[in-house]
């Protein structure tokens, strides 16, 4: 289903360099509220059934600052986050609350079917969805392509570095925020790694890209396209060059989040 698109930067922080991506309005049952009050962290999963173990050593991001609680998370960082790109860029794409667990859910629907875009971490990108043609034969319009230039350009500026800094810095609220979501043996950074793994193995299609429209919504004419995860689908929507940023951009950061050097 295409609709108004909505780019995670839960992609566009830690899947998208910070991230995501999505774009699908979701008819799913509403995922779970966050705790009301503070609850003692689940157990984490046995060190043995963890893939993909942070970096030894790896400790805080510069001038970070203490880790916060998560109720109390969102100004700290956004003010990090501001300090490795810009304020501007963290205004006008963030959300203002409720930032790491929605970065989370993003995050972990990437790969499935649907996301829920009252979870979104980011504001919808602007304009409107264009296709050529008509309901009996269309295709995606590259016109859509420059609507997320903008963003593209705010991710390409990251320090790959510095952003996996900052997330080993903040991850035992992603942890915390990961296991309340209901994975209380999960370990977040295994499935932050299998959901970029999931995005940079987005194919490229050839040519125009086909759709139909069989209700309200432009779906991809090409059922294997279609059937695509929702992450996967968005990335071949923004087309081929936002595409190649991105996934350099993934690259990188995986690279830092399973065994890179960081910057402190």
């Amino acid at each position: 289903m295409i609709n108004k698109p909505i780019v995670g930067v839960a992609a566009l922080i830690f899947v998208l360099a910070a991230g995501g991506v999505y774009y699908l309005k979701s008819r799913n049952q509403p995922l779970p509220a966050a705790p009301s009050s503070p609850t003692a962290p689940a157990p984490g999963p046995a060190e043995s059934n963890i893939a993909h173990p942070l970096p030894q050593g790896a400790g805080s991001a510069a001038s970070a600052g203490p880790v916060p609680e998560l109720a109390d998370s969102d100004e700290p960082l956004r003010a990090a986050l501001s300090q490795i790109s810009s304020a501007d860029a963290v205004k006008d794409f963030l959300v203002p609350q409720d930032l790491i667990r929605k970065m989370v859910v993003t995050i972990d629907n990437l790969p499935r079917q649907k996301v829920a875009v009252e979870k979104r971490p980011v504001n919808p990108v602007g304009g409107s969805f264009d296709a050529k043609g008509d309901e009996l034969h269309a295709t995606l319009d590259p016109r859509n392509f420059e609507r997320y230039k903008p963003m593209v350009a705010a991710i390409n500026q990251l320090d790959a570095k510095q952003l996996g800094a900052l997330y080993i810095h903040y991850y035992p609220l992603f942890q915390q925020s990961y296991q309340n979501l209901g994975y209380p043996n999960g370990y977040f950074n295994d499935r932050l790694v299998e959901v970029i793994d999931n995005l940079l193995a987005t194919p490229n299609p050839a040519g125009p890209i086909e759709l139909v429209r069989p209700n309200v919504m432009y779906t991809y004419a090409d059922p294997t396209l279609e059937a695509r995860p929702a992450g996967q689908k968005l990335l071949i929507r923004m087309g081929p060059e936002n595409a190649k940023a991105i996934k350099a951009k993934l690259a990188e950061l995986r690279a830092v989040i399973t065994a890179g050097q960081l910057k402190h």
